[in-house]
């Protein structure tokens, strides 16, 4: 028997997403007060067997996520202002979409703290001294960052979702009954919440980067961006490292940061937004089993 399907899923405007290894779903509250579900089939990408390789893998993953999510996030904003239909991005739309925010991203967490650290080349001498140091720079950018729209008002009830998410998802893999009560017993900290790969994406740059050597600055920008696949791989499977051996002692630390970072970025849902969880998780789970 191969290991048993994780679902996972991500918090959208007013609702939550969840994914299979079929079909997404996106469980809505409308401004009625009703659920609206919608249900699409999923094209796995990694399906030729080198993107399925170790590192390979996990970098095809996020890319395949950016793209999910970005589509979900889009669908449920328009439904959220009340608009008939969902509006579906095309591929030009789509691919104009990630790249603006892969691009503010880069100039965020690489760019600043790159420029950031060439500057301070007087104080802090040495390749490996001065690549730490623009990784502590980026770590506290990300910290920053999160710290700043986890006090927005609009992004903390989208957070309350990303609690029900996790509820809903440790109600399935506890093997308990779908229901509100079960879900609201449960932490809104999950070990394989994509906060914790991307605190682990920093920190696994940290290590990547430490020891490249000091070029001009636009080649180092240049390098970070292009070792971002294998930051991302490595974090990746460091992250299903973990959440598959959480009951070892060795290894429980390396997920801690990430879920004592989940405090910012989850907060504790109401039970109609824990419904709308466990609407979407189980239009997926039923479709799992169509399928099977």
């Amino acid at each position: 028997m191969g290991r048993p399907v994780q679902y996972g899923g991500q918090a959208v405007i007013e609702g939550v997403m969840m994914r299979g290894p079929n079909e997404s779903a996106i469980a809505l509250r409308l401004p009625n007060g009703e659920i609206e579900v919608t249900r699409q089939p999923i094209r796995a990408w990694a399906t030729k067997p080198l993107l399925k390789l170790p590192v390979i893998r996990g970098f095809v993953a996020l890319l395949e996520s950016l793209v999910v999510g970005t589509k979900a996030l889009t669908y449920s904003a328009n439904r959220a202002v009340g608009e008939e239909e969902g509006e579906e991005l095309g591929w030009g739309e789509m691919f104009l979409t990630i790249a603006i925010a892969l691009g503010l991203g880069l100039l965020l967490f690489v760019g600043l703290p790159t420029g950031a650290a060439h500057l301070l080349q007087g104080k802090v001498q040495g390749v490996v001294w001065q690549n730490l140091l623009e990784g502590l720079i980026r770590l506290v950018v990300f910290f920053i960052y999160i710290i700043a729209i986890s006090r927005l008002s609009d992004i903390q009830r989208v957070f309350q979702y990303h609690g029900a998410e996790h509820k809903a998802i440790y109600t399935y893999e506890a093997g308990e009954e779908l229901t509100v009560e079960n879900a609201r017993k449960f932490s809104t900290l999950h070990p394989r919440c994509g906060t914790s790969f991307l605190l682990l994406v920093v920190v696994v740059s940290i290590f990547v980067f430490a020891f490249l050597g000091l070029h001009p600055l636009w080649w180092r920008f240049l390098s970070r961006i292009l070792l971002m696949p294998l930051v991302a791989g490595i974090a990746y499977e460091l992250l299903k490292f973990s959440a598959r051996h959480l009951e070892s002692p060795w290894l429980r630390w390396m997920i801690v940061p990430g879920l004592m970072l989940q405090r910012l970025t989850t907060k504790e849902p109401d039970d109609s937004q824990i419904e709308v969880a466990l609407k979407a998780l189980s239009e997926v789970l039923e479709s799992g089993q169509e399928l099977t």
